[in-house]
């Protein structure tokens, strides 16, 4: 599994570095698009117990249920299972001291800052990661960044009072009526086990379908050089690189998520 995930991640870091930021809306060349295994090609979708699922390990209980899927079964690539990225559930961090020995001025960051607190996280430790489940000033928050898209943001984890922890699925998805027909990794939560779409903001399985995905006030966070950090920021936490950690086996999970899909619903 480690050497297809650091094969995956080179495929990635080679064909994707030169991705077009987010401010892009130049129509996509279908000649020069990356040829990616078509998840539904390779078997990645079938039937077990009369309901329609999507591999998510080599334990059974680990494949999604996607029943009420929204999007295309023959758009998704890839398929390496869930948690083969380390998404971060309780990241560590360094000062801005440490930090500066590190990273070049030139360094991209995602950087949030609320209640006094301010929280600095590299896209080349996001690119690893792609999720970091964190808080910022007493909220639950997520930092994600997927270089597919060139997408990152910093979102809202507390839905009323029910938190949700984020993971990568081990797929990516496009569709060519989006972000320029570029594909993007589809998380998952482990609360209620739904699958979500970054590029449209919402999940798109699961028992949250159609719930929004809430990316946090901007006036609370930016996507800024590690220089332009230094020059606005006197005390910040910056993500420290190289994290991993070993994945739970069990997590509580929500019976009853009605509310909050009547209320977060696009």
């Amino acid at each position: 599994m480690k050497s297809l995930l650091n094969l995956l991640t080179l495929l990635i870091l080679f064909s994707c570095s030169k991705a077009p930021k987010q401010e892009s809306q130049s129509e996509p060349n279908p000649s020069k698009k990356i040829q990616r295994p078509l998840a539904a090609e390779n078997g990645k979708f079938f039937e077990m117990q009369n309901t329609r699922v999507l591999f998510g390990g080599e334990d059974s209980t680990l494949h999604f249920d996607v029943s009420n899927l929204t999007l295309q079964e023959n758009q998704f690539h890839y398929g390496i299972g869930r948690e083969a990225f380390p998404a971060l559930l309780s990241p560590e961090f360094i000062t801005m001291e440490a930090a500066d020995t590190i990273w070049a001025d030139s360094t991209r960051f995602l950087v949030g800052s609320l209640n006094g607190e301010t929280k600095a996280y590299s896209v080349p430790d996001l690119t690893r990661h792609e999720i970091v489940n964190d808080s910022l000033g007493g909220r639950p928050i997520m930092a994600a960044y997927c270089i597919l898209a060139d997408l990152g943001a910093i979102y809202e984890r507390d839905y009323n009072g029910k938190l949700l922890t984020f993971g990568l699925s081990g797929y990516t998805y496009f569709d060519e009526q989006v972000w320029n027909g570029l594909d993007g990794f589809v998380f998952w939560d482990r609360e209620t086990e739904s699958l979500w779409w970054p590029l449209i903001g919402k999940a798109v399985s699961g028992p949250l379908e159609g719930v929004t995905l809430l990316e946090m006030d901007q006036q609370y966070w930016e996507d800024i050089s590690w220089k332009e950090v230094k020059g606005k920021y006197s005390d910040v936490k910056v993500l420290a690189s190289g994290q991993d950690f070993e994945r739970p086996n069990s997590w509580p999970k929500y019976g009853d998520v009605q509310s909050l899909v009547e209320q977060f619903r696009k």
